[in-house]
């Protein structure tokens, strides 16, 4: 069975999971328009997590994703973090505020949650995928023992591997360009940082498992693209933003259609991790790093997320999270049912 037969798809199209953008009503429209609608978890409880999947399966009966955020729990080092909150305290300072006095974890692992876990084998949405890693191989066969197809982004082939010998279903190639956290394992490893095209090509020859092209794809020529490279579905994200179902504040819309779309950064200034965002305020301060690093993922999210709150309170939202990859300037502000339709005919197009 196919990849979209075994999902019930008419269209070979995954909207990606992006925490903090994507939405129940986002994910139930795409999936409702024919495509893979995605809600992300990864940043909420088991309780919150229960009532977004209760909420995407009032709006539709067909299938839809569920993804986790599956990182190593974060080392506490305060030494690092006092150092971290010390470099932003002149910018808060600058929005009349003063920094946290310390920070925290903001965001459990599913790698260790088992509420989540529980909820999950009770409620069994019918596609479940990994980011940052995966749980223990028990987890993963006891979702698809309740009939839950599982995927996993890998941004290297060796990640790929340990992907497909966990009994994961099917594979994420998520290439440089794509926005919001990049997908790594380990985010101090070496990173080849392969492109969209490279890493699927990569993935189709050697993982032994369906691809899914992540990265920089926004239209129908783009999905096109990927079908002729192997891969069985493209993943988009950034495609989603400026759809009115979507999450994203009025100020994150503008900064997308905005110059700071032409220039993307990759950095780890905001969450600790590596992540593809917007050029904005807070991307710029990487230019006065000067050799600090900022605290591990979720803790450094813990300051980023104050000194967003702090600024905005003033005016200035520069400091959000505005996830976005390389193709940004492409982004289209559309209904999410009319923009699925709209590439569907632009794939269409592209393949006659």
């Amino acid at each position: 069975m196919s990849f979209l037969d075994r999902l019930t798809l008419d269209l070979p199209l995954i909207q990606a999971p992006m925490a903090g953008v994507s939405t129940p009503l986002l994910a139930a429209r795409v999936s409702e328009a024919g495509g893979l609608g995605s809600i992300g978890v990864g940043a909420v409880d088991a309780v919150a997590a229960r009532a977004m999947i209760a909420e995407v399966r009032e709006r539709t009966a067909r299938a839809f994703n569920v993804n986790l955020f599956v990182h190593q729990p974060a080392s506490a080092d305060p030494v690092r973090e006092a150092k971290w909150l010390a470099f932003l305290a002149p910018v808060f300072a600058e929005y009349g505020a003063a920094p946290p006095a310390s920070l925290r974890e903001i965001y459990r692992s599913f790698a260790d949650d088992p509420e989540m876990l529980a909820m999950l084998l009770e409620v069994a949405p019918p596609v479940v995928s990994f980011h940052f890693g995966l749980p223990d191989a028990d987890v993963i066969g006891a979702l698809r023992a309740r009939g839950i197809y599982t995927m996993a982004t890998a941004t290297s082939l060796a990640e790929a591997r340990s992907i497909a010998a966990a009994g994961v279903d099917a594979v994420v190639a998520q290439g440089i360009e794509a926005g919001g956290h990049r997908g790594v394992f380990d985010p101090d490893a070496p990173d080849d940082a392969l492109g969209t095209v490279a890493l699927t090509r990569l993935l189709v020859r050697e993982a032994s498992l369906p691809v899914v092209a992540a990265g920089g794809i926004m239209d129908g020529a783009g999905i096109a693209a990927a079908l002729n490279l192997g891969a069985v579905a493209a993943q988009l994200g950034t495609a989603f933003v400026a759809c009115p179902e979507s999450a994203a504040s009025d100020a994150y819309r503008a900064a997308l259609a905005g110059e700071g779309g032409y220039h993307t950064v990759l950095t780890s200034l905001i969450s600790g991790r590596p992540a593809r965002a917007l050029a904005t305020r807070f991307t710029a301060l990487g230019e006065h790093l000067a050799g600090r690093r900022s605290p591990a993922y979720p803790i450094a999210y813990d300051a980023g997320k104050a000194l967003h709150a702090a600024a905005a309170a003033k005016g200035e939202h520069g400091f959000g999270a505005h996830w976005a990859g390389q193709g940004a300037p492409l982004a289209r502000a559309f209904p999410a049912a009319a923009l699925v339709r709209l590439l569907g005919e632009e794939l269409a197009a592209s393949r006659q």
